[in-house]
């Protein structure tokens, strides 16, 4: 049981980058960027048909359980590599 004044979040954010490349290099960089500490989840987003990898998006799953990182920090942030920051 929670405490009731315990704040509990389950805000996530997701990026979405144009490939595995980029998507591990922003995984790389969020840390030194937003100091995150827990290392972001990497998900292969393939569009109905596709079975070629280089063709999928790829997502980056923040997970920000002090909902500290601004949404548009961090939309730029994925823009950096073409992407962009899912809105939920």
């Amino acid at each position: 049981m929670v405490p009731e004044n315990v704040h509990v979040s389950d805000v996530r954010h997701v990026l979405v980058l144009p490939d595995r490349d980029a998507a591990e290099e922003a995984a790389e960089a969020l840390g030194e960027r937003f100091g995150v500490e827990e290392e972001p989840k990497l998900v292969r987003d393939a569009l109905a048909g596709e079975d070629d990898a280089e063709d999928a998006q790829w997502l980056l799953v923040v997970e920000d359980p002090e909902d500290r990182l601004d949404p548009v920090a961090l939309d730029a942030f994925a823009g950096e590599w073409d992407g962009w920051r899912e809105e939920p």
